[in-house]
């Protein structure tokens, strides 16, 4: 089995892998967004991609997700994790939570989020389910293990990025989605047309700009909630790792 992991999960650190490799894949949409960090734990092979390279250098509308997608695929992955942050819509859903995403709004405009948008080559891809029940469940049932404040039945609406909402977006937002982020969907959208499992662990870093009581998003705030959370989502993927390599001949 092989598990591709996008995100910056913290698990390409060289101090927590042993016998690692890297791979440098092209692709026919170009190059992905970093290097592949290839490892093994117990008999699952993992391999890991930086979304915005190694220290945030791509903007959210410039990330190629349709390189990223194909480069997993042309390493034999067959299920997808990613992790990224995300801002919360609701009161309860609070900074530092997990959530598990089930379903999305685009409000996107210039990210690709189609391998068939060529002359003659148009599939038009069913998404009533979007992401991984399989997966969701997983990941739902070691985060309880682990006793992880989380959200399991989240929506996200997707913004364009790389700027933040406006307080008019953001009040409006909270009346069709739970959460907001400017990745995840072109991911999820490409996955399913590559044929590969897919599922996400979103981390609440703020409550964008709808809370009167609360400070609206800086880039500050997020990577200072992206550290607090980096722990605990470290966790949560090593455990899922280990589980899926005992348990997972008995989902087929």
């Amino acid at each position: 089995m092989k598990i591709g992991i996008i995100g910056g999960s913290g698990l390409d650190n060289p101090k927590i892998l042993e016998n690692f490799s890297k791979k440098e894949i092209d692709t026919p949409y170009g190059k992905p967004s970093s290097i592949i960090t290839c490892w093994k734990i117990s008999d699952v092979d993992v391999n890991i991609l930086s979304r915005y390279y190694k220290n945030h250098e791509i903007s959210p509308t410039n990330i190629n997700f349709r390189a990223n997608i194909r480069a997993l695929k042309l390493c034999d992955c067959t299920n997808i994790l990613s992790t990224s942050a995300v801002g919360s819509l609701k009161e309860e859903i609070k900074p530092v939570d997990l959530v598990f995403l089930y379903q999305f709004i685009d409000f996107t405009k210039h990210k690709q989020n189609t391998f068939y948008n060529e002359l003659g080559k148009v599939k038009h891809t069913e998404m009533a389910m979007t992401f991984s029940e399989k997966l969701r469940k997983i990941l739902i049932n070691n985060t309880k293990a682990l006793n992880i404040n989380y959200h399991e039945k989240a929506p996200i609406v997707v913004i364009e990025g790389p700027r933040f909402s406006t307080k008019a977006e953001s009040l409006m937002f909270r009346n069709y989605a739970d959460i907001i982020g400017m990745i995840t969907i072109q991911e999820c959208i490409l996955a399913k047309e590559a044929g590969l499992e897919y599922a996400t662990i979103v981390a609440v870093t703020d409550y964008d700009c709808w809370e009167e009581n609360e400070d609206p998003v800086t880039f500050e705030i997020v990577l200072r909630r992206m550290e607090e959370n980096a722990e605990k989502v470290k966790k949560l993927l090593l455990t899922f790792i280990t589980w899926i390599d005992l348990k997972w001949i008995n989902l087929k």
